[in-house]
């Protein structure tokens, strides 16, 4: 039986990062409209107020309570805002998780999420967009105290695991976590789109 992992943003969810402007997805395009709140000033966040709250150490509730003041947006409810952020910026990779399916079918595997996530989002993705229904665990950084690439969070995983009898199989679209997976054991590979996965060789094999 192998481990095969997969970050959530950028592989099972569209990014706003994507170096092919064709593939971009932006939850935030009718914030303005729909919140009062221009782009810019949300961007901010993730600068001066997310400090502490991908590794658990701050509720992100807290958080946007004391941003959302600091760009004139007090009249907009954190939860409100959370909800609309989260159904918005989960446009899945369908043709990435059909894959994965055929994998799960018609291989030995064990199928996980290694991603960097705060507590509310990683329980969005684990029960309202259902992906427990096809992972068997998810490894995320609030829930393990650090974020990828700091070699401590694959340590963590890697003691979650347990003995493998092969290196953990792992898709990432930032370079960064993919080297530090390779310095911890794995066998990392950066994804750009769905066919770094099927094309893989170990993949295809067990897909045929």
């Amino acid at each position: 039986m192998r481990a095969v992992l997969f970050d959530v943003d950028g592989v099972l969810i569209h990014s706003l990062f994507h170096p092919d402007a064709s593939r971009i997805r932006s939850w935030k395009q009718h914030l303005e409209m729909d919140f009062g709140i221009s782009v810019e000033d949300f961007k901010k966040f993730f600068k001066l107020g997310y400090k502490g709250v991908a590794t658990g150490e701050r509720s992100i509730v807290d958080a946007l309570d004391a941003f959302l003041p600091t760009i004139g947006a007090n009249h907009v409810n954190s939860l409100d805002l959370l909800e609309y952020w989260f159904k918005n910026d989960t446009p899945l990779n369908r043709p990435l998780l059909d894959g994965i399916k055929r994998l799960q079918r018609g291989a030995d595997v064990k199928l996980y999420l290694a991603t960097n996530q705060e507590h509310l989002r990683a329980f969005y993705l684990w029960h309202e967009l259902k992906l427990s229904h096809l992972f068997d665990d998810m490894y995320y950084s609030a829930r393990l105290g650090c974020k990828k690439p700091d070699p401590s969070y694959f340590d963590g995983v890697n003691a979650r695991l347990g003995d493998q009898s092969q290196p953990p199989l792992f898709f990432d679209d930032s370079q960064g976590n993919v080297d530090a997976a390779n310095n911890a054991g794995w066998e990392g590979v950066h994804f750009l789109t769905e066919d770094d996965f099927l094309n893989h060789p170990w993949i295809k094999e067990q897909l045929k």
